[in-house]
């Protein structure tokens, strides 16, 4: 499921954060609804977002989510996820759905 993708123009710089969580497959889609609410919102809505990407698969009991934001610099970032921004943000009603909290997130230079 795709929410939103970056800009294409090829000239900017763009990383992105990436985080990949499980939750029990039968409540994938309940997971998706608070996803959106929560994260997407959020990430959307802090200055120097370019698009939030929310992937999905089900292997096994298990749904997988791989969540990919994009970001214009290391502030933008710093301004979602605070200083520590290799430490994964999460919200109080995660622990309900999640099967673990990873703590770290990765983050890549977008190549075009």
């Amino acid at each position: 499921m795709i929410e939103r993708s970056p800009s294409s123009s090829g000239s900017e710089r763009l990383i992105a954060r990436v985080w990949i969580g499980h939750t029990p497959a039968a409540r994938r889609e309940e997971y998706l609804v608070y996803l959106r609410a929560t994260g997407v919102r959020d990430c959307r809505a802090t200055s120097g977002n370019r698009g939030v990407e929310v992937l999905s698969r089900i292997a096994d009991d298990r749904a997988e989510f791989v969540f990919i934001s994009y970001w214009n610099s290391r502030q933008s970032i710093e301004a979602f996820a605070g200083e520590d921004i290799h430490r994964a943000r999460y919200y109080p009603e995660d622990r309900a759905f999640l099967l673990e909290l990873p703590p770290t997130v990765s983050h890549y230079d977008v190549l075009r």
